[in-house]
């Protein structure tokens, strides 16, 4: 899990290229988990603005994930911002060896 986030911030902004299904699940539960806790920190200090300063460093590397992610399964990043369809596209297995956007990831 340690090896999936640090990969994610290592290619913080990087769009390009392919992510394996763990990588792109480990971080997007490290998101979830940072969400919570900031969510729990603003809502225990008055002032929800708080849970924002938790979320945004890490907004970033969780779009470059999933849209490499949804490289892996030879799909376009737009499909992103399809609902439920990316996330069975984000479950879906990754296309064995190269394919348009990369080498295996």
């Amino acid at each position: 899990m340690g090896n999936a986030i640090s990969a994610c911030f290592k290619k913080y902004a990087t769009f390009t290229g392919r992510a394996s299904r763990s990588e792109f699940w480990y971080f997007a539960l490290f998101y979830f988990i940072i969400y919570i806790v900031g969510a729990v920190v603003g809502s225990s200090m008055g002032n929800e603005f708080i849970s924002y300063l938790f979320i945004a460093p890490i907004i970033i590397p969780y779009l470059s994930v999933a849209v490499r992610r949804l490289h892996d399964v030879n799909k376009s990043g737009w499909f992103y911002l399809v609902p439920f369809y990316n996330i069975a596209l984000f479950a879906t297995a990754g296309t064995q060896g190269p394919n348009k956007y990369g080498d295996a990831a």
